[in-house]
């Protein structure tokens, strides 16, 4: 097996701790980005209804130290670091650090799993930003995992969610369940450069495989922006009136495009769709994202083998 790395970065968007670290942290997002003032209040609101602070800097951290206990207990000398683009621990201290340590070459897995334009280039071009404006990118360099939607790792882990999620409902109310996966809108004219809505789709289908008979589709959350601006549809809370006007009294919402729960799970579903359930008379049980599963935590270590076997290959 190549021993050309050295350790492992994760990557993940980050989060506020607190409620005074919502506004800096949703300003260090926007960076001079022109976004109406009531927006972004509404957003802070969204924190304070979830009590203030989002579980997934703690989540991210759960899976860090998940990977490097597999990682300890298969003696693969490989420290884990993580390194959020918007949150402490930066990308810039993980990096730093590291090449204090003496590291000369990681291996890089962006904790999301699609491909779209605001996520894998952007974490690229994080770690990139930091090498150029540090000096050190003739010494260190970080070689990036490929999207991993279609893992069988991932989907097992998220179909063990959507199991226990099923469990609210009585044996015999399971066939009529509705599973919903929901993921985070994008405008349609980034998606149609991007293979970000293919490739949820396949983790879906992976999903659905491992679930047996169970009746599913596909719905997009959290859109934002102009609403002039065409984003992918349906959005859930639509479509949960469209299903209950075709007959559907349950529901199973499985936020399938995140992998920790965090505001836009918390708020969008938990409260939000949730709401729109109650309001309509539909009984709603919402799937866990795979957060620190235990299968979830084997699919990251075999990220790492994959990537230690294919040498010496760098993803671009």
């Amino acid at each position: 097996m190549d021993n050309a790395y050295d350790s492992v970065l994760l990557m993940a968007y980050g989060a506020p701790e607190k409620m005074e670290d919502v506004r800096p942290f949703l300003e260090n997002i926007l960076r001079g980005i022109p976004v109406p003032k009531e927006r972004i209040e509404t957003v802070v609101h969204h924190y304070e209804l979830i009590g203030g602070r989002s579980p997934l800097n703690d989540l991210t951290a759960r899976q860090a130290q998940g990977l490097q206990r597999w990682l300890d207990d298969r003696s693969i000398p490989l420290p884990v670091h993580v390194g959020m683009r918007f949150a402490k621990p930066y990308i810039f201290t993980a990096i730093s650090d590291m090449v204090r340590d003496g590291k000369k070459r990681a291996i890089g897995i962006i904790l999301a799993p699609y491909r779209s334009d605001p996520s894998f280039e952007k974490y690229q071009e994080a770690v990139q930003e930091v090498l150029d404006t540090t000096g050190v990118g003739g010494e260190f360099q970080v070689d990036f995992v490929e999207p991993w939607f279609d893992h069988p790792g991932f989907a097992e882990a998220q179909a063990d969610q959507v199991r226990a999620a099923l469990e609210q409902f009585e044996p015999a109310e399971r066939p009529g369940v509705r599973l919903v996966f929901t993921a985070h809108s994008i405008p349609t004219a980034t998606a149609e450069r991007c293979p970000y809505v293919q490739q949820i789709e396949t983790a879906c289908r992976h999903v659905g495989a491992r679930l047996g008979e169970i009746n599913w589709e596909l719905a997009w959350q959290s859109r934002s922006g102009n609403p002039r601006t065409p984003w992918l549809e349906p959005d859930v809370n639509d479509r949960l009136r469209e299903l209950k006007g075709e007959g559907i009294e349950r529901v199973v919402l499985c936020p399938i495009g995140f992998i920790s729960d965090h505001v836009e799970v918390m708020y969008d579903l938990d409260l939000e769709a949730a709401q729109t359930c109650r309001d309509l008379g539909i009984r709603m049980a919402r799937a866990g994202t795979v957060n620190d599963h235990p299968v979830f935590i084997d699919a990251l270590g075999d990220l790492v083998l994959g990537k230690m076997q294919a040498g010496s290959t760098s993803s671009k």
